[in-house]
């Protein structure tokens, strides 16, 4: 039952949880600028495929891509939290 319970709230979580694409990626601002579209050093990620996006920060979560800061930042996220950061900045261009 409890395991119902659990599946059932994370069906309906998810769906809110991608409405709060645009709340998550204001955190990319401070390194990849305004509207996520670079800045100096740090590349553009707007407008990247979201399954490029979720690739890459699985990639800085386990060590697999090098970067300064990327990868404690990575494993701060959820993977719903990535795919909802994902989708948002796939949808920027």
């Amino acid at each position: 039952m409890i395991r119902l319970c659990l599946l059932a709230f994370a069906t309906l979580a998810a769906p809110a949880l991608a409405a709060n694409g645009p709340l998550l990626a204001q955190a990319c601002a401070g390194c990849h600028g305004p509207n996520a579209a670079g800045q100096e050093a740090t590349p553009g990620i707007a407008g990247v495929p979201a399954a490029t996006i979720v690739a890459q920060m699985n990639a800085f979560r386990a060590n697999e891509r090098p970067a300064t800061i990327m990868g404690r930042i990575a494993r701060g996220y959820s993977d719903a939290e990535i795919a909802a950061i994902a989708e948002y900045l796939a949808s920027r261009r």
